[in-house]
């Protein structure tokens, strides 16, 4: 499940909102949006690469703005204005290899996450303390012995509207590092 490819580490991030257990989607969406979560994410992705599947991106409906958008997506007719399609992974690690991989980020969905894990150095992981119905997961990291956690960004109890009440919601930024790359630490 995280084995890794015999080929030199990328050093790319990747950013993800997950649930208690580690699920990120039911039927196409994202479980449990938060605004914080989307400020984090804008700040972080804004100026840099995002990387997708092709249901990812139709779930969001439109490249996001001020940041190259790279699509994985297998059918010869997507080819839609605004991206960068590519078809496979080892393509997507072509067209990534020249760009500053602190600005490079994997955002989804479950396919593209696992396939491009291997090849991360930080995950920026929002935890959020709610456990929806899900179908979709992230690797538990948590449980992966080749990752850490590096810092807690944020942590904090917020006013979430869940299932037409509101409730108080908690949920934490941390930072994961692999430690099978052996750098400074850049953040």
């Amino acid at each position: 499940m995280f084995a890794r490819k015999e080929q030199e580490f990328l050093n790319l991030n990747i950013i993800v909102a997950v649930n208690a257990d580690w699920g990120i989607g039911f039927k196409g969406r994202q479980t449990i949006a938060i605004k914080e979560d989307r400020q984090f994410f804008k700040s972080m992705t804004t100026g840099g690469v995002v990387i997708a599947g092709r249901k990812t991106f139709d779930a969001i409906g439109l490249p996001l703005p001020n940041r190259k958008n790279i699509i994985l997506a297998k059918s010869e007719d997507f080819n839609p204005d605004g991206v960068v399609v590519r078809r496979d992974i080892n393509e997507i690690l072509a067209e990534i290899n020249a760009e500053p991989p602190e600005k490079v980020f994997v955002i989804g969905g479950e396919s593209v996450y696992r396939a491009l894990l291997p090849f991360c150095e930080y995950a920026y992981v929002t935890k959020i303390e709610a456990k929806p119905e899900s179908d979709t997961f992230f690797p538990n990291l948590d449980e992966h012995p080749d990752w850490v956690v590096e810092k807690i960004i944020r942590a904090e109890t917020i006013a979430a509207n869940m299932s037409d009440k509101s409730e108080n919601l908690r949920y934490s930024i941390a930072l994961y590092r692999n430690k099978q790359f052996n750098r400074e630490d850049r953040n």
